[in-house]
């Protein structure tokens, strides 16, 4: 089937190729290296620095931190947030009926976990201790990132990051009775 002549060219081929990639990552290695190599090599200065100044406090933060939650609610749009319920409507509903999550109709100013017909957590439940209605700054404070506000809560939405959509969610909510 195969003479030693064949035999012979197999193993050279594949000696020659596994060479020729020893070669390749050697010299790449030595082209693209980062960082001390070794063996006594320092580490060589960084070409610039970028000066940064010490804030003597945590004013200038709360400065950069933008308008609170209550300007932002008080000029909320409902219309916008009927755009935003979009990403709600897999698992709430506005109709009084309970879904994968509980209805959200008359939620704002509603005590937390108090629909009847549905199953809470016991996170959520105990929840209602520390904060026991949905205000509105409950609400958006709990829509920013749910599993972080309330740990254990079965609600795997990630959360509305911006404060002006979770403002106009809840001005949405409290518009539907």
């Amino acid at each position: 089937m195969f003479n030693t002549m064949t035999l012979t060219k197999t193993a050279g081929a594949l000696i020659g190729s596994l060479l020729f990639l020893l070669l390749v990552q050697w010299g790449a290695s030595s082209l693209y290296h980062v960082g001390a190599a070794g063996h006594g090599d320092e580490e060589h200065a960084q070409a610039y620095t970028i000066p940064v100044e010490e804030s003597a406090g945590g004013d200038t933060a709360a400065a950069d931190a933008g308008p609170s939650f209550d300007e932002i609610y008080a000029t909320a749009d409902a219309a916008a947030g009927e755009k935003v319920f979009g990403k709600c409507k897999a698992c709430h509903k506005l109709d009084g009926s309970d879904s994968t999550g509980p209805h959200l109709n008359g939620v704002v100013g509603r005590a937390v976990a108090s629909d009847a017909n549905f199953s809470y957590t016991d996170s959520m439940r105990a929840h209602a201790s520390e904060d026991p209605d949905w205000t509105p700054a409950a609400l958006s404070h709990f829509l920013e990132n749910p599993k972080a506000a309330v740990k254990g809560t079965k609600m795997s939405f990630a959360g509305l990051p911006k404060a002006q959509d979770r403002a106009n969610l809840i001005a949405y909510l409290e518009t539907q009775k």
